[in-house]
C-alpha cells in the first residue's frame, strides 16, 4: 500500500542551487531524493515547500513523497540522515492523508532576512547574514516595511522568473528588529513571488539610506515597475523560517 509521508528538514543552502532539481547543477531536492532512494529502495519524488533560489537556507522546510515502503516514520530521519551531507538534516517524518502536498497544503509562509550591520565583517555571519557596514536605522525600515503589509500587487519587488497566474499576495506582516549588530526582517505571507522577499529588503535597506522615503512606497508598488523600488539583496542572509499547514507535520 502506497503511503503519503511528510519530511520536516533543515538545510544550509550555500552549497545548493535551490530547492528544485535542475538539469546542471546540485539541489536540496536532488540530493534528498536519492537518499530516501536508498533507504526505501526505489526511485522517489519529492514536492517541497516552496523555491528556494540559490544559496538560501531553511530553518524549517517541509517536504513529501510517495512510497511502498513499510519502514516506520519514526525510522525514516535516522536512517535518510546517515546518507544525506551534515548541511540537509531531516527532523520528523508523518505520515499524511493522500491529498496532503508540501505547496498546496501551506496556508502561510514565514522568510526571515538577516543582515550584519556592524563596521567590521565577522567571519560567523559569511554566506549566513548580509554584511552591510554602513549603520542602518532599524526605525525607518520598520516605517518602510509596514507600507509591504495588506494584499496587493507586488509586481515591483519580483525578479522576472516563474511565471504565475496573479501577482496578487497578501502579507500579514513584515518586521524589523535589531539584535546587537544583527538586523533581522521576518515576513510572513500567503504566497511569495521569485526573489519578493530579497527585494522587499532592498526597498527597506533604500529607505534607511535615504533613497526613497517610507511613504513612496505605495506608489512604487501601484507602479509595477521593478526599477523603482530597491534591490535585490544577497542570497545568503535569507532563510524559510516557519510555515503553517492543518496537518501535524511540524
Amino acid at each position: 500500500m502506497e503511503r503519503n509521508i511528510a519530511l520536516k528538514l533543515m538545510y544550509n543552502g550555500t552549497a545548493y542551487h535551490g530547492w528544485q532539481v535542475q538539469k546542471n547543477a546540485v539541489s536540496v531536492a536532488e540530493t534528498l531524493e536519492k537518499a530516501l532512494a536508498t533507504v526505501v529502495c526505489h526511485p522517489v519524488k519529492c514536492t517541497g515547500a516552496g523555491r528556494t533560489d540559490a544559496h538560501v537556507h531553511a530553518e524549517t522546510y517541509v517536504a513529501n513523497f510517495r512510497t511502498t515502503s513499510t519502514i516506520p516514520c519514526d525510522r525514516i530521519p535516522l536512517a535518510v540522515n546517515t546518507r544525506l551531507p551534515k548541511d540537509i538534516v531531516v527532523v520528523r517524518a508523518t505520515q499524511v492523508p493522500p491529498e496532503f502536498n508540501a505547496i498546496g497544503s501551506c496556508h502561510r509562509k514565514e522568510y526571515t532576512y538577516r543582515i550584519y550591520n556592524s563596521r567590521l565583517g565577522n567571519p560567523f555571519y559569511v554566506d549566513r547574514a548580509w554584511f552591510y557596514p554602513k549603520h542602518l536605522d532599524e526605525g525607518i525600515m520598520q516605517q518602510a516595511a509596514d507600507q509591504f503589509v495588506g494584499t496587493h500587487d507586488f509586481r515591483a519587488v519580483r525578479s522576472v522568473g516563474t511565471e504565475t497566474r496573479t501577482t496578487v499576495r497578501t502579507v500579514y506582516y513584515f518586521n524589523v528588529e535589531r539584535r546587537g549588530d544583527l538586523i533581522e526582517s521576518r515576513v510572513c505571507a500567503n504566497g511569495f513571488l521569485y526573489n519578493m522577499v530579497r527585494a522587499m529588503v532592498g526597498t527597506i535597506v533604500y529607505a534607511a539610506e535615504g533613497k526613497l522615503a517610507p511613504e513612496d512606497i505605495p506608489a512604487i508598488l501601484d507602479s509595477g515597475n521593478r526599477t523603482l523600488a530597491g534591490p535585490t539583496v544577497p542570497p545568503g542572509g535569507l532563510y524559510m523560517t516557519q510555515l503553517w499547514y492543518d496537518e501535524d507535520v511540524l
